[in-house]
């Protein structure tokens, strides 16, 4: 498998200023990535940029889970569901090292209204545990033979068991159901190192500034090289708008009329410690808020993630979680939960905007998380909507379009596709295990490399192996190490201190401090790697602080993370 490093990158933009492609790919989050894979599977000679990093925006803001959507159910969206359902059985099958069975509890309790958004509420909620036992019963049938385990009725006293800080008072009976936990943004490099396999010409920090037409069809796309300031035109016969939350903004480089139009949604999450939680390897359901959502709280290594909110739009590039939002949060897992959170226990907050999609061409009315694939008289091809857990039928789709224009059979290679990492991965992570014990790495290292790295997990031991320093934690209480750090600059388009500690690791999401108190260390392996000047690290060191600073400043949490640093 070819590397993706800085030299790659280099000739990746020499390439697609010297060739013409096939396709070209808009946007390097999950459905970007998903889309040029799929199209390089089927023979398509791909370029693939992206104005920031890969996976940058909306794609490393998820909740961690690939799902069906419970709440889909009572909006009786069935085929909604199911598509997400048969995706996940997919993932799990072409990835298996970044699906982990989850199973989360569901608790119902006397005062519930409408639970999981049911549409009806029976009196005094008499048989309303029989209406979620059968929505869940249908959950589990459209999963099929995909899915993970069938969902059971549990006593007060089994959820209490697995669930120990759940509101005791007032729950009337519980479930369990499963659903599937990944790491959005190693799932973002996955599928781009596998389309890199099939030949895919990709680089971030590549912005399209504008486009160039020959009858009144777009032929080509004019890239900045945001790092080195290089200006090129990248010429294709297919151009494929993949930038979720920004496809308004790219269509209108193009200064024709776009068909799509675009309602953002913002989700927040909050971090806090799975023990101050008093939750262990399940996960919650928190079943009903005074919006009519539900919330989910889901363990996440040493951490919990407790997430998300619906709320309107605002800057999309830099999303931020208002005090509303936090409070909102916290005011609902205070009233499921005997824990008594305040803001003074967060590690962190993130938010980023769900690309709801309404069509010039449809009512509002029908804003949902379906995917939509249009054609622009122009001739560009814009993929919207969906959601982390559907990204390789977006794509799908999305070539299928492709390929009706070029009279192609269609065939769908993807489906059962083994994603970068996934390769002999029984026998890989046997190999895991036992180098790891070798090199004396714990197990919380050992299990952090084989879910997030997969089969490549090998390739980062190596480097412990051939330098033991590189074994060394980079904070005491999560299991990443050194050596990830110059994997990411090696083997995956690593070119900013951002990368690395906020998407290829997920310091940024996890440390109290943001990764502010490991800047300097890990800039000075970036350096070594990528050659950096003094001038360069320390540039990169002040911007991470800096805007480290002000989103801790804005979300109020600037104090509490300045104390955990003395």
């Amino acid at each position: 498998m070819p590397p993706l490093n800085a030299g790659t990158r280099s000739d990746n933009l020499d390439r697609m200023e010297a060739e013409t492609f096939d396709v070209l790919v808009v946007g390097g989050g999950i459905t970007g990535v998903g889309v040029a894979l799929d199209a390089a599977a089927r023979g398509y000679s791909v370029a693939l940029v992206e104005a920031s990093d890969f996976g940058g925006s909306t794609s490393s803001k998820s909740t961690k889970l690939v799902h069906g959507g419970i709440r889909y159910l009572p909006q009786f969206d069935f085929a909604l569901v199911h598509e997400a359902l048969v995706e996940r059985g997919a993932l799990l099958r072409n990835a298996p090292f970044l699906v982990q069975p989850l199973a989360f509890v569901l608790p119902l309790y006397e005062d519930a209204k409408r639970p999981l958004g049911v549409p009806i509420t029976p009196p005094k909620g008499i048989g309303l545990g029989l209406m979620i036992a059968a929505g869940l019963t249908l959950y589990d049938a459209l999963a099929g033979s995909r899915g993970f385990a069938r969902h059971r009725r549990i006593s007060v006293e089994q959820a209490l068991t697995l669930a120990p800080t759940l509101r005791g008072e007032g729950l009337k009976e519980a479930f369990v159901y499963y659903d599937g936990q990944t790491n959005d943004t190693r799932l973002v490099v996955a599928v781009l190192r596998t389309a890199a396999r099939f030949g895919a010409a990709v680089a971030n920090y590549a912005e399209v500034t504008g486009f160039d037409k020959r009858d009144g069809k777009l032929a080509a796309a004019r890239v900045r090289d945001t790092l080195g300031g290089r200006e090129l035109v990248v010429r294709a016969r297919h151009i494929v708008n993949a930038t979720g939350i920004f496809a308004e903004r790219l269509a209108s480089l193009t200064g024709d009329q776009s068909k799509v139009m675009l309602e953002p949604s913002k989700g927040v999450h909050l971090v806090v410690s799975a023990e101050r939680l008093g939750i262990g390897e399940t996960g919650v359901v928190l079943p009903e808020t005074e919006d009519g959502r539900l919330l989910f709280v889901v363990p996440w290594e040493d951490r919990a993630l407790i997430g998300t909110t619906d709320t309107g739009s605002g800057d999309l590039d830099h999303p931020e979680a208002t005090p509303d939002d936090i409070d909102y949060l916290i005011r609902h897992v205070n009233h499921y939960m005997n824990v008594h959170l305040t803001r003074q226990d967060l590690i962190g907050v993130y938010a980023g905007y769900r690309p709801l999609v309404r069509s010039r061409e449809r009512p509002a009315a029908n804003l949902s998380r379906t995917h939509v694939v249009l054609e622009e008289d122009n001739g560009m091809v814009t993929i919207v909507g969906g959601k982390l857990t559907t990204y390789r039928r977006m794509a799908q789709d999305t070539v299928d379009v492709l390929a009706r224009r070029d009279a192609m059979p269609l065939h769908h290679p993807t489906e059962k596709l083994a994603l970068s990492g996934a390769v002999n991965w029984k026998q890989a992570r046997r190999d895991i295990s036992r180098r790891c014990i070798e090199l004396g790495l714990d197990a919380k290292i050992e299990e952090s490399l084989a879910f997030n790295y997969g089969s490549h997990a090998l390739e980062i031991l190596d480097l412990v192996k051939a330098q033991p320093a590189l074994g060394k934690r980079l904070i005491e209480d999560l299991p990443y190490i050194l050596a990830e750090v110059v994997y990411a600059c090696r083997d995956e388009m690593a070119m900013r201190l951002d990368d690395t500690l906020a998407r290829r690791m997920r310091i940024e999401l996890e440390d109290r401090r943001r990764g502010a108190g490991v800047a300097e260390e890990v800039s000075s392996l970036m350096a070594s790697e990528l050659g950096w000047s003094p001038a360069v690290a320390s540039a990169e060191i002040e911007e991470y602080t800096r805007a480290v600073r002000r989103s801790l400043t804005d979300e109020g949490l600037l104090q509490i993370a300045s104390q955990a640093g003395q």
